[in-house]
Order: structure tokens, then sequence, then C-alpha cells
């Protein structure tokens, strides 16, 4: 009996080895994966195309406007719907017309008036005592008239009353000296001292700046402390200053502040602007609250139409009460933006940012 043959030997043909059978099967694989492939492409090809994803070429169709554009004069202009403006609380004011006279820009000091206090004090003794010594020569000339007194009394009765006068009259050279003919004639001296003293009332020295000349006396003057928020300050002007200053070679002038709400204490400084003879200047008054510090400039957000706004850069001319003179860049009628321009600003940088 023959022996069983495998089923590999039952499908070959005769004389065949099994290498080729072998490859042959690795053929037959392939063309099936092949065929399996184009038929897939095929189906593909039959369906219908995918929406685009949310994150493709669509979404920058639908990217919003940038809020902020430039000007036909190169100003950032800032353009907010109803919406924004309502959450970021916006309110404007119209700006008024307003008219300055010539000024000119002085900076100087509160001054020390302990030594004038002094000075007063040494002049009303010295007065006393003259007007003393003028009784008493008086009263011994008198006497000497009538043969009751003796000729050495009368002459030290004169001697002292030359003295006492001498020293009245030295006393008020140093008051023309050191403080100058508007103060040293003042009828009410010593309750002037008093005041100053006491700080019911301040006296500042205000230095005009090198190179500038006068050709008139101001009339008085409006004082800026370090803080802005005492506002302005009326002085009134006393009179030129009797000594120049020995560093800065200016030429001064003296204003007295009363009373002293402030309370400006001496060696306060004090910035001023000299009020001068002339034809008025025009202008507006820009509300403290528009102003908007950026950039180590000065700027106002001006609304120029419909939720659209101009950052425009202006000149803080001369401190007011109601706020700032300024000159250029804005016109009366003109709405400023007075809350809400921080957050304009902040707004309008993020916009440059995703620029």
């Amino acid at each position: 009996m023959k022996p069983n043959r495998t089923l590999a030997h039952d499908t070959a043909e005769p004389g065949l080895p099994a290498s080729r059978l072998r490859a042959s099967a690795l053929v037959a694989a392939v063309v099936l994966g092949f065929c399996a492939n184009i038929s897939a492409a095929e189906q593909a090809a039959k369906s219908p195309p995918e929406p685009a994803s949310a994150s493709g070429p669509a979404e920058k169709k639908n990217e919003p406007e940038s809020r902020v554009k430039k000007g036909p004069n190169g100003e950032t202009i800032l353009t907010l719907d109803a919406a924004t403006r309502n959450t970021m609380g916006l309110q404007t004011a119209s700006l008024a017309p307003a008219q300055l006279s010539p000024e000119l820009k002085a900076y100087g000091r509160v001054l020390d008036a302990s030594a004038l206090a002094l000075l007063v004090a040494e002049f009303a003794t010295a007065h006393a005592a003259n007007q003393a010594s003028q009784a008493e020569l008086k009263r011994l000339q008198t006497l000497a008239a009538q043969n009751n007194a003796s000729e050495r009394a009368l002459q030290a009765a004169e001697a002292a009353a030359a003295r006492d006068e001498a020293q009245v009259g030295a006393i008020r050279l140093r008051l023309l000296a050191n403080w100058g003919g508007a103060i040293a004639n003042r009828k009410d001296l010593p309750a002037f001292a008093q005041s100053l003293v006491a700080l019911e009332s301040a006296l500042v020295e205000l230095d005009v700046p090198a190179g500038q000349a006068l050709t008139a006396m101001p009339t008085s003057a409006r004082l800026q402390t370090l803080s802005e928020q005492d506002g302005p300050l009326t002085a009134q002007f006393i009179g030129p200053a009797a000594v120049v200053d020995p560093q800065l070679q200016n030429r001064g002038f003296l204003f007295l502040v009363s009373p002293n709400r402030p309370r400006l204490a001496p060696g306060a400084a004090v910035s001023g602007f000299l009020a001068l003879p002339g034809e008025p200047q025009s202008g507006v008054t820009l509300p403290r609250d528009a102003v908007v510090r950026f950039n180590g400039r000065t700027w106002v957000y001006r609304q120029t139409g419909e939720g659209t706004f101009a950052r425009t850069e202006v000149n803080l001319d001369a401190p007011l009460s109601q706020g700032w003179f300024v000159r250029q860049g804005l016109k009366p009628q003109d709405q400023v933006v007075t809350v809400g321009n921080q957050q304009m600003l902040s707004e309008e940088l993020k916009g440059q940012v995703g620029e």
C-alpha cells in the first residue's frame, strides 16, 4: 500500500518546486490588494465633499473688522458700537470757549517770612525808642529855654534822639534792601508780617526764565503747586523782588496768596503764569478728566462721528480752575470723552497688537 501525500502535493503540477508555489501566492495577494484600493478611491470620488472645518479658511472670511484704523491725516481712529460704548460707560463733554490774557510761565518758591518778622519787630522797637527820645528832647528843650535844664542834660537828650533816629533809618534800609519798597512801605507792615508767619497768607517769589525780557510789570499770577488737586491759585502782584537769585540770575517778582487756603509753607516749590498786559488769547477749556497721558504726551479722544473717536494730541497751555486752557487742536463745541477714555486707550492698544 502506497503512503498518503499532502494537499500541496495534490494541487501542484507534477515537477514544480515549492518555492515557485510560494511566489505565485504572493503575487496573487498583491493584485487583490491593488484592486481593493482602486475600488475605495472610486467610492470616495462619488461621495459629496465634507464641509470645511471651523479652523479653516472660512473662519478668516468671518473675522470681525478691526476697531482701530488710521485717519487721512495719520491720526488713530477707534470705532465702537453702541453695546461696547454702554459697557465702557462712555461719557462726553462739549468744549466751551475760553479767553486768556497773555502770560509768561515762571518758577519759584514760597518765601520764609521769619526774617521779615524779625526786622519788623526791630523796626517797631526802634521806632518806639525814637519817639520816646524825641519827646524827651522836646521836653528838655522847653526846660532849657526856661533855664530849668542843664546844658549837659540837653546834649544827652539830643544824642539819644539822634541815635534812635539813626537806628530807625538803618532798619528801614535793611527792609528796603532785603524786601523791596513794595513791602517796606506798607502801612500795615506789622499785621502783614504776622499773617505770613501764621501762614494765613503766603509770599511767593516767581523768577522769569533767563533771556525773557518784560516790557511791562505783571498784573497778577496764577500759581500751581506740585499737587494738581489744589488747582490754580490767584496771587496778587506786590512788586519786583529786591534781590536777584545768585544761581539762576533771573529777575523775580513777589506775589501774595491771601487767604492761604492750601496752607502753602515756606520753601514749597510752585510754578506760575504771570498775567501780562495785552490782547487776550482765544481757545477752549478742556476738562481735566478728558486728558489721557500716553508715551510722555497728552491726548484726548475727540468724537468724529457716530461711534468713531480720534485720539488727538493736545498741548496743555495753562491750568484753569475748570481744567486746562488749550489754544490749538480743539475748537468750541467739540465733543471729547471724559469717562471711559482709559478703557478706550486699552482697547486701541489691544487692536494694534492684534494687527
